[in-house]
């Protein structure tokens, strides 16, 4: 217990003088190794904590911030004045950020009278539902896929964009799990890729035949003139030889799509939603989805039994004489 004290007073001791930019990276610091938040979401959090303490406790960036001051009237001011202006997700998702930083000051010392986030509320996050391509719509997008692998001449970075999008329409991985794939995670035998999702959560996905014929023909015949010093066991590679990033796949994903006609302007994500939906149209249990998509929660995936119960009636309208 003594330890326990000397080592909290210890801590106080060193926070002593704190400026914001010195309080936003011992916040980033918990998020990273005690909420095992993404860099996305550190990122996030912390630019939504430094516009609190900018708009409510003015001059925090000249010098020591009182935290203090911090109440809960300053907080729903802060949330009520960005409400024009953002959607609902986003308010949400500050409201989250606002009340994780407070949480944490609080726990910490920081905060020492009362943690004034517990009764910051926020609006419900849109359940709008996503637009998905069509299955005959993926298939247009992926037909130059398949032929790039049935040409003996094809350019590597049109083997590798290939590969990428049968590899985002069969498993359904986020872009940042694709990114982030080596060599070692895929299993040809038996079909299978490892991927490391959100909150380090690992998880298993299947794939089909023809995801594996675009990811050979890549491996073997486009991969080996991209790779340089920088690929290491990268799957994917840009055209200077390093792993490729996020912006990369999503032209990738976009100049695909949009040379179908009618189809909707689709992302990476996009990609995901249509696995997703089409799985459910072709009967598969919304459990096995979760599992493909690894959502943490069931709720996370019933989104998608709202897009095909959607596209029936919408279906229906149109065909049903009596609809």
């Amino acid at each position: 217990m003594g330890a326990e004290t000397t080592g909290a007073s210890h801590e106080r001791t060193e926070r002593r003088g704190e400026d914001l930019q010195q309080l936003l990276t011992a916040f980033a610091t918990h998020l990273r190794a005690e909420r095992n938040r993404s860099e996305h979401t550190v990122r996030a959090y912390c630019a939504d904590v430094r516009d609190l303490l900018r708009t409510v406790l003015p001059g925090a960036e000249d010098g020591v911030l009182d935290l203090g001051l911090l109440g809960l009237p300053d907080l729903r001011a802060w949330q009520t004045g960005a409400a024009a202006g953002h959607q609902r997700s986003t308010l949400a998702r500050r409201a989250a950020a606002a009340r994780t930083f407070t949480a944490w000051a609080h726990r910490t010392g920081r905060l020492a009278a009362q943690d004034p986030g517990l009764r910051l509320q926020a609006p419900r996050r849109s359940r709008d539902l996503p637009r998905v391509l069509a299955q005959s719509q993926v298939q247009a997008a992926l037909e130059p896929a398949v032929a790039a692998r049935a040409d003996a001449r094809a350019d590597p970075q049109d083997l590798r964009d290939g590969a990428l999008l049968e590899l985002l329409y069969a498993t359904g991985c986020r872009v940042a799990e694709v990114v982030g794939l080596d060599v070692g995670d895929l299993d040809f035998g038996h079909r299978q890729v490892r991927v490391l999702g959100k909150g380090n959560r690992e998880r298993v996905v299947p794939f089909g035949d023809p995801a594996a014929r675009a990811l050979q023909a890549w491996l073997q015949r486009g991969r080996p003139a991209l790779v340089g010093p920088a690929s290491a066991e990268a799957v994917f590679l840009g055209v200077r030889g390093g792993r490729i990033d996020q912006r990369q796949v999503r032209t990738v994903v976009n100049r695909a799509v949009a040379a179908v006609p009618g189809a909707p302007h689709t992302s990476p994500h996009g990609l995901r939603h249509a696995a997703a939906t089409h799985m459910l149209d072709g009967r598969a249990d919304l459990r096995s989805v979760q599992e493909l998509l690894g959502h943490a929660t069931l709720s996370t995936t019933q989104i998608y039994t709202h897009v095909s119960v959607e596209r029936l009636r919408s279906s229906h309208r149109q065909a049903h004489p009596r609809a």
